[in-house]
């Protein structure tokens, strides 16, 4: 077998599970998870290396039809440019099939021209497993997908057969990343992300969703213990005493999160130092957002 190599975009409408499955099949945490929607903002990259092929699956920020303003208009923008960079895409729908919405959301997909892969996730909630084969059928009118596969993204009963039929759909070529590497994101990045994860979790539906996480210390002691400074970013004083909490309460609890994730992802001892901070006006945030990634086209 020739080896193959290529860019595959995970794409789908938010919190269809392109998250999960980045972190299944790469088999490591990659990608930040929680209920909310739109909880990935950035383009990351999850690398898979085995002797026949090497597959660079780019996790994106949900597709919708409205594109909203000002962070939700550059992550929509980043979801476009990655199908553009891409082999294939795997486009993802969940198991209550094809509404409007995901249509919609599927057009810039298709206006790729690129081949699309179909995975209808989370079946494992479907009550009657007879209405799957209409689905798939639906799915067919829908567009000529290169293959239709049914997953639960939580517990894929084969991710290998999975990555086989991605790498058979690649082009030939040699690897483009060293054997070893299994992303393009810093550590620093995944640690800042760790933090607005535990934060998603402790606050839900109270949480501004425009925080951003910015890191001013990230470096190993003496005694190897890895010291992490992190800036909590909201758009409002009411925000910052929400994320805050009671007696700081809710920043010493998402602190705690934090730092139990960071010591399993880095294997190493943490030190978290968590603040904070309303931007002074729209001219900061801005500059903020630049500085974290979210530049506008």
């Amino acid at each position: 077998m020739e080896h193959r190599f290529g860019f595959v975009a995970l794409v789908g409408v938010p919190n269809v599970g392109k998250s999960t499955l980045l972190n299944r099949l790469v088999g490591e945490k990659l990608a930040i998870t929680s209920r909310r929607p739109q909880t990935t903002r950035h383009r990351i990259l999850g690398i898979v290396t085995e002797p026949e092929y090497q597959i660079v699956f780019m996790d994106t920020p949900g597709l919708h039809c409205n594109d909203g303003k000002g962070l939700n208009r550059r992550m929509v923008s980043t979801a476009i440019r990655s199908m553009s960079d891409a082999d294939l895409i795997l486009y993802m729908i969940d198991h209550q099939g094809w509404t409007r919405r995901l249509k919609d959301a599927f057009r810039p997909v298709r206006d790729q021209g690129i081949p699309v892969v179909l995975l209808i996730n989370k079946i494992d909630r479907l009550p009657d497993k007879s209405r799957l084969l209409p689905m798939i059928e639906d799915s067919r009118a829908v567009h000529p997908f290169e293959e239709i596969i049914p997953i639960s993204a939580l517990q894929p009963e084969d991710p290998e057969r999975l990555k086989r039929i991605m790498a058979r759909l690649l082009p030939r070529a040699p690897c483009g990343f060293p054997d070893d590497q299994v992303t393009d994101r810093s550590e620093m990045f995944l640690a800042s992300e760790l933090v607005r994860e535990q934060a998603y979790l402790l606050l839900g539906q109270e949480l501004p969703y425009a925080i951003m996480v910015e890191l001013s210390r990230f470096q190993v002691s003496d005694k190897g213990v890895l010291c992490v400074d992190a800036v909590i970013w909201v758009e409002k004083p009411g925000q910052k005493r929400i994320v805050i909490g009671r007696n700081g309460s809710l920043i010493k609890r998402i602190g705690i999160g934090a730092r139990k994730q960071m010591e399993q992802v880095f294997a190493r001892k943490v030190f978290l130092n968590l603040w904070v901070t309303v931007p002074r006006g729209a001219g900061e945030r801005e500059l903020r957002m630049r500085s974290l990634g979210y530049a506008e086209d």
